[in-house]
């Protein structure tokens, strides 16, 4: 627990960059360090860990059909997805293009892989690469790493006619490309802001969401006429720069008034109408840097915490789950990780140990819900995102 009586690390952060802001303008850095030992929230427990499960099988074509609940994960260290299956481990892998980050998939099967290459179409019954469409946006040389260019957040439209994805360009401020998923063709290149690390879309499929670590902010893209309108999201103020800990990273969609929720160091939840372009702040309890965030139907907000930004005060790497009512519980892990994805039934996260710095592990922490037990599987090599098939 933050010792009584004093400021809290973001406060103390805000205030020293704030009074440096020359020492440290136009610098840009990425997300958190990785984290120090767990650090459980007061008034939780924490989860017993498995150690790791060995792989089940090694890279390759896989059977015929892929199981229903099988996971894909988009290897970010390597340039390949792997298909897992949550209860014993890697079922094999498909060559993608290099880097891949982001992930979605659509009710026919197809996944749509956002690479440094391009955006990759797996059949992900038959585990094979359809195709690979080039960016139309110059993003420089293909790279590895966390700054590389090309494609960082991917989400398809409702209908699953269009692809969205959030393409990076190093230095420089980015472009949320639209893809018609019939033809397989870039239609559309939008400006956004910098680093679009996430992109969401309206449950009627009327606004595209890009999120942009590095300029605050959230571009809002109407599907109709594709125009543009920026959102600035910094509860934390912007000056200097902030580092890395204090600027957006990912959203989510709340099912049930479409506004958008963005999660901020386990201590504030910014909840921002798109319509209005205003902001509210709501508490947070986790008192860790968060990354990944997404939502089920019901209502709940799941959040990645990746790990303090200072080990001294603050908590570990962890999974939030945040009620409707705003009531938290908060899921110690063990390592950082970066995004999550929810079982249908939804009783069980799984939890991607990517993670875009330093600290990533090649595997998934498997969280039972209910009990709150953990489990660590072996899968994928840097996994980042991450789907329920």
């Amino acid at each position: 627990m933050r010792r009584a009586g004093r400021p809290s690390t973001r406060a103390r952060l805000h205030a020293r960059v704030a009074a440096s802001a020359a020492a440290v303008a136009g610098v840009l850095v990425g997300c958190a360090p990785s984290g120090g030992a767990d650090a459980p929230s007061e008034g939780t427990s924490a989860p017993a860990s498995a150690p790791v499960s060995a792989p089940t099988a090694s890279s390759g074509a896989g059977p015929a059909r892929t199981p229903e609940g099988t996971l894909l994960v988009a290897d970010f260290g390597s340039d390949t997805v792997t298909f897992v299956d949550p209860g014993r481990g890697p079922l094999g892998s498909v060559e993608v293009g290099t880097a891949p980050y982001g992930l979605a998939v659509g009710a026919d099967g197809r996944a749509w892989v956002a690479t440094a290459e391009g955006v990759a179409v797996v059949d992900t019954r038959a585990r094979e690469r359809l195709a690979l469409i080039p960016y139309e946006t110059d993003t420089g040389p293909v790279t590895t790493g966390e700054y590389r260019g090309g494609g960082m957040g991917v989400a398809l439209s409702p209908d699953g006619s269009r692809v969205y994805v959030g393409v990076n360009v190093p230095g420089g401020n980015g472009t949320l490309e639209v893809i018609d998923a019939g033809s397989r063709e870039v239609t559309a290149a939008v400006p956004v802001g910098r680093r679009p690390f996430d992109v969401d879309v309206a449950r009627d499929g009327s606004e595209v969401y890009a999120t942009n670590h590095d300029s605050f902010d959230v571009t809002v893209v109407r599907a109709d006429t594709l125009d543009p309108r920026r959102i600035e999201v910094a509860p934390y103020g912007t000056e200097g720069g902030l580092g890395s800990w204090l600027k957006p990273h990912y959203t989510a969609v709340r099912p049930s008034d479409g506004k958008l929720l963005l999660p901020f160091e386990g201590e504030r939840l910014a909840v921002v109408d798109p319509r209005t372009g205003r902001s509210e702040i709501a508490p947070m309890t986790a008192n860790t840097h968060q990354h990944g965030a997404t939502t089920t139907p019901d209502g709940r907000l799941f959040v990645v915490g990746t790990g303090p930004i200072d080990p001294d005060e603050d908590g570990g790497p962890s999974l939030t789950v945040r009620a409707p009512d705003g009531s938290e519980r908060v899921y110690p892990l063990e390592g950082p990780h970066e995004d999550v994805a929810v079982s249908q039934d939804g009783r069980t996260a799984y939890v991607t140990g990517g993670f875009t710095r330093d600290g990533w592990w090649d595997g998934i922490t498997v969280v039972d819900l209910p009990t709150g037990e953990t489990q660590r599987l072996a899968a994928g090599e840097r996994p980042l995102g991450v789907a329920v098939l």
